[in-house]
């Protein structure tokens, strides 16, 4: 139904003179520290999943969070933790230091965006002051560095996207709401740095869409993702992976699928935070067989409608339209040949008319005559006012419409709408009767097709489901795959009770996914 109002242009076929992309996922190796916090996400996943921990206490969208954060800067859960030299924060100032000496000349620009961490002002940690002091203590000058933050206003907005077009200010950082739609800083952008994933695909392309646009100065920019192994960042961008193959079966120029699930979670479920401690590979096996058994579960449900509507059709649509194109077929050839019969001669090409018992053999005179019996019958239940070629005319005043019509009866009905031209009416109740033997030709063919449709819906209603087979080889492994890892049992519905995230995202309420 979408498609039927929407014209889809996607960049690729927009061709616009944007410039080319390099993208670089740069890895990086988790602490010994950021290995034991995840193990004991998966131990705080457990006393939720087991009801022994109040939902206000702890939820699986704290824990998510929680894992985000870690995954970015183990100093994020506790300040005082040390600084890891070969974390993913640190990869990037590098990258960044790097790039900013080796385009010294041009004044190319960098953007930084992390949703996570946003600066306070109060004291507290936070990974944008980090970066700002690495880099000026490497010898980037202060005021090159700046948070989309300091811009509170409209006006110190423009100024600061001035300053970064000028290559007056060289890296901005920011996060996706405050420096996604509307910033066009990219006339001398070189790069930009995601430091995490934002939950929706489109927060993503928000953040590429402030480099690949027309206007850039050069004809190649790099996109920079990092990851650290083995938390809750790779995860994080396979679901917004998930989330974007959806999105791309709607959004596309080409014709989409007919059914597409949609993928919307703000928290990790118990199995997911399970198999990010573990590694056991089970728990992926399990992930996937619930997307492919969830989808098979759709396709099955679709199969079954379209099952059961075949069945009433067979049961009554066929044979009802059927009989009713045979009943149309017996009046038409019946009315065609009455037509026939009393065909129009002579050279206005008029047969008389009969008006209230008189007979009228000039056309002006009939059309004159029955505008005048009109006007006399300002009544909406058809009156018989006369004959014309065998069939007898009935007048009546359509209200709806507001003018009025005239019923050719014969072995059926057909209507004639009046103006007030007394020949123009005569000529359009000759058109009405010329029409009899195409609609004779047309209610044939329409009995064949549906006799022929009739007959195709017997052979497909005696089809079984196509994917029976697969559905039921991999519901007897989820269900397997459930008892082994412990998680047969419902996952209970929790509730946060107002989780500590950054300040640009709403907090929202989780509902884990019954598994």
């Amino acid at each position: 139904m979408f498609r039927e109002v929407a014209d889809i242009q996607t960049a690729d076929m927009l061709k616009l003179p944007v410039p080319k992309v390099n993208y670089h996922n740069i890895k990086t190796k988790p602490s010994e520290i950021q290995t034991d916090m995840v193990a004991g996400l998966a131990k705080r996943a457990e006393k939720v999943r087991a009801r022994l921990v109040e939902p206000n206490i702890d939820n699986m969208l704290k824990i998510t969070n929680d894992g985000r954060k870690l995954a970015l800067d183990q100093r994020m859960i506790d300040p005082m933790l040390p600084d890891d030299p070969n974390s993913k924060v640190n990869a990037c100032i590098d990258n960044m230091y790097r790039i900013w000496e080796e385009h010294a000349d041009t004044k190319a620009t960098q953007l930084i965006f992390c949703d996570l961490s946003t600066p306070k002002n109060d004291g507290t940690f936070n990974v944008y002051d980090d970066i700002r002091e690495k880099l000026i203590a490497r010898g980037v000058p202060a005021e090159q560095v700046r948070f989309i933050h300091e811009a509170t206003t409209d006006a110190q907005k423009k100024e600061l996207f001035g300053k970064v077009r000028s290559g007056e200010v060289r890296v901005l950082l920011g996060s996706t709401p405050k420096m996604g739609a509307g910033t066009n800083v990219q006339d001398r952008l070189i790069a930009i740095h995601n430091l995490d994933c934002p939950w929706r695909p489109s927060d993503l392309e928000q953040r590429q869409g402030r480099i690949e646009r027309q206007g850039n100065m050069f004809p190649e920019v790099e996109v920079y993702r990092y990851v650290t192994e083995q938390t809750f960042d790779a995860y994080i961008y396979q679901l917004v992976e998930s989330k974007q193959k959806f999105i791309s079966q709607i959004m596309t120029s080409k014709r989409p699928v007919r059914s597409a699930e949609d993928v919307d979670e703000v928290a990790l479920s118990f199995a997911e935070v399970k198999m990010l401690a573990t590694g056991d590979e089970r728990f992926k096996e399990k992930m996937d067989l619930d997307i492919q058994v969830s989808k098979l579960k759709v396709l099955k449900q679709s199969y079954l409608s379209e099952h059961y509507d075949l069945e009433d059709r067979i049961l009554k649509y066929f044979p009802q339209t059927v009989k009713e194109y045979e009943q149309r077929i017996v009046c038409y050839e019946v009315d065609t040949a009455l037509a026939e019969q009393n065909k129009p001669q002579g050279e206005e090409k008029f047969c008389a008319m009969t008006l209230r018992g008189i007979k009228y053999t000039e056309k002006a005179a009939a059309g004159e005559m029955l505008l005048a019996i009109c006007k006399e019958y300002p009544l909406s239940t058809p009156t018989e006012i006369g004959s014309y070629r065998g069939f007898k005319m009935e007048v009546f005043y359509d209200t709806v419409n507001a003018h009025y019509c005239l019923n050719l009866c014969g072995k059926a009905k057909y209507k004639v709408d009046l103006g007030f031209d007394p020949l123009g009416n005569l000529t359009r109740i000759e058109n009405e009767l010329a029409k009899l033997p195409a609609r004779l030709e047309a209610a044939k063919t329409k009995r064949t097709e549906t006799i022929a449709q009739f007959e195709t819906a017997k052979v497909e209603v005696q089809k079984p489901f196509a994917f029976e087979g697969e559905l039921k080889e991999k519901s007897e492994r989820l269900n397997a795959l459930n008892i082994e890892l412990n998680l047969d049992k419902k996952d209970p519905a929790v509730l946060d009770a107002e989780p500590e995230q950054s300040e640009e995202q709403p907090e929202r309420k989780c509902e884990n996914r019954e598994r």
